[in-house]
């Protein structure tokens, strides 16, 4: 990056961490710190967008989109149906009881053991997806830009914590209005100069994405081993929203800041109508750089790291191959353009294949000759593109965004874990009569902690594979056990808290047997499928152990 690069990153960074302290620095007790009801609709909703647009969003989503098209845009779909649901039924409960966290009113349904077993659920994985948060941009932005990875790492994660630390929940509200501005500002620019850029008018390029399969948002096959489509969106997609807005205090916490119930409704109804919007937009702008590579040379494999096998035979063949393809796709794309020809779409469809099946060679290639390097490289695709084909002070932008995208997101989780853990944990269990003074100070120590254990666990992920695109499968992996205690809470009246809590005991087990047997291939289940799987099993169970307990309540 140029010096401009640099100034731009720098200073946009520095103002979200500074812009943070200075708006919640009169904070004086824990309830504003954790969550004060201040907020007005629109900054709940801009914060809900925040903390569930990680940087992986805008790293992963375009890349997404340049390999497989829109399809990806069904794993919404189910949103706006949960964010009724949430609505109608959840809030309500939530704003009547006055609650900070959503797992109070599990012990004055079920009893304390419940909501303590619950509360340890949430904290382990979204404790797992802060430290995925800080690791997963860091390991990508310090491959292609050359910076240490343990150091990129601990910075992300310091600047998030200390804002955090010094400002609670409220500063989390406040920056992240800032960071939603600056990514959609860069965002906008990424997409007007990537059309800018395009050898062919958008009319063309829509064809010719179109031709090859990218312009393909819908699939009504019914298949559980493929994790988009529509089926797979509006049963497993909706009970994962159901589980993370409804259940996870790190959303749960965003619109509980709501002025009123009113407030909080709209702020989750405003995600739910523009999030399928943005996630098109974004991946749109996949497809655009898609085609803008149509024209451009491209590596074998966009990880940097894949460069290191340039020297080796086998990988020297592939790339005579592919730079062959490049330029008879470059001739037949200026022959299509001159009269939109079927036939001469048709060769290109098949030099496409050509492309694709040699990617795919390489990625074995890799895999057998480099197994340390990550080959799948969908979430180096846009950042190679930034970093390549954009102005200077524009790629500081948007290096920004990915950073800025990461804090937010992280900064939400720290402080979802540190309510968490001094509501249902300290505050209850072991200091429920102590001053204010004193509650807001153990806020700010979990706070602290929880940003350590985050940034430990960053550092230390390169032990782990597959974390880049491991927070939706962490999620879904005791989401579906949460949703069913709170489903069961709301439409069970009759089963009890003994029953519920050795339910949870029973079904998680399962479900992480089950996601390991899909690892190791002895079963093909997709992971969006383990949210309605755990949520019915909890149900099922429940309802099987009651008679044991008679009528009694833990």
């Amino acid at each position: 990056m140029k010096n401009l690069d640099w100034a731009v990153l720098v200073f946009v960074l520095l103002f979200i961490v500074v812009y943070g302290i200075y708006k919640s620095r009169k904070i004086k007790t824990s309830d504003s710190f954790l969550g004060g009801k201040t907020n007005p609709w629109w900054m709940v909703g801009l914060s809900i967008m925040a903390t569930q647009a990680s940087a992986i969003t805008f790293l992963s989503t375009p890349g997404q989109a340049f390999h497989d098209g829109l399809g990806f845009v069904q794993f919404y779909f189910g949103l706006p149906i949960a964010m009724v649901i949430l609505c109608v039924w959840v809030l309500p409960k939530f704003f009547k009881m006055n609650v900070l966290t959503a797992y109070e009113y599990l012990e004055k349904r079920f009893g304390l053991s419940t909501r303590i077993l619950t509360a340890i659920l949430f904290l382990i994985q979204r404790g797992l997806a802060a430290g995925i948060t800080i690791f997963a941009p860091a390991i990508i932005l310090s491959t292609i830009l050359g910076w240490n990875l343990m150091l990129t790492n601990i910075v992300i994660g310091t600047l998030v914590t200390i804002y955090t630390l010094v400002g609670g929940t409220e500063a989390v509200s406040q920056t992240q209005k800032q960071q939603m501005i600056v990514i959609f500002i860069g965002m906008f620019l990424a997409f007007f100069l990537i059309l800018e850029n395009l050898p062919l008018d958008l009319n063309d390029a829509l064809l010719y994405s179109g031709a090859m399969g990218k312009i393909n948002p819908v699939s009504f096959e019914f298949d559980v081993n493929n994790r988009y489509n529509i089926w797979s969106a509006f049963l497993g997609g909706t009970f994962l929203f159901l589980s993370y807005f409804g259940t996870d205090q790190s959303q749960v916490q965003r619109y509980l800041t709501g002025k009123s119930l009113k407030e909080a409704r709209l702020g989750l109804l405003f995600n739910g109508l523009f999030k399928i919007p943005m996630q098109f937009f974004i991946l749109f702008i996949g497809v655009m750089v898609f085609v803008f590579f149509q024209f451009e040379k491209t590596p074998l494999n966009f990880n940097p790291l894949s460069e290191n096998l340039k020297t080796n035979a086998q990988y020297q063949k592939f790339n005579t191959e592919f730079d062959q393809v490049h330029l008879d796709k470059k001739e037949k794309i200026a022959e299509w353009k001159e009269g939109h020809s079927e036939t001469v779409m048709a060769e290109l469809k098949v030099l496409q294949a050509k492309e694709v099946t040699i990617r795919a060679d390489v990625k074995k290639l890799i895999n057998e000759k480099a197994p340390e390097i990550e080959s799948n490289d969908k979430d180096y695709v846009f950042i190679y593109y930034i970093l390549n084909y954009l102005p200077t002070g524009i790629v500081g932008l948007l290096i920004a965004v990915i950073l800025s995208a990461a804090m937010s997101s992280t900064s939400s989780e720290l402080n979802a874990l540190a309510t968490t853990t001094v509501v249902d944990i300290y505050k209850r269990n072991f200091a429920p009569d102590i001053s204010e003074k004193k509650y807001l100070n153990a806020s700010r120590l979990f706070t602290l902690m929880w940003g350590m254990i985050a940034i430990f666990f960053a550092v230390n992920a390169s032990l782990f594979e597959n974390l880049i695109q491991a927070v939706n499968i962490i999620g879904s992996l005791f989401y579906g056990t949460i949703l069913g205690v709170f489903a069961i809470a709301f439409l069970f009246p009759k089963i009890g808290g003994k029953a519920t809590m050795w339910s949870i005991l029973i079904v998680e087990p399962i479900i992480i047997l089950l996601y390991f047997l899909e690892v190791k291939e002895v079963i093909k289940l997709e992971f969006l499928w383990l949210n309605p799987i755990g949520c019915l099993l909890m149900i099922a169970s429940a309802s099987l152990l009651q008679p044991m307990f008679g009528k009694e309540k833990a």
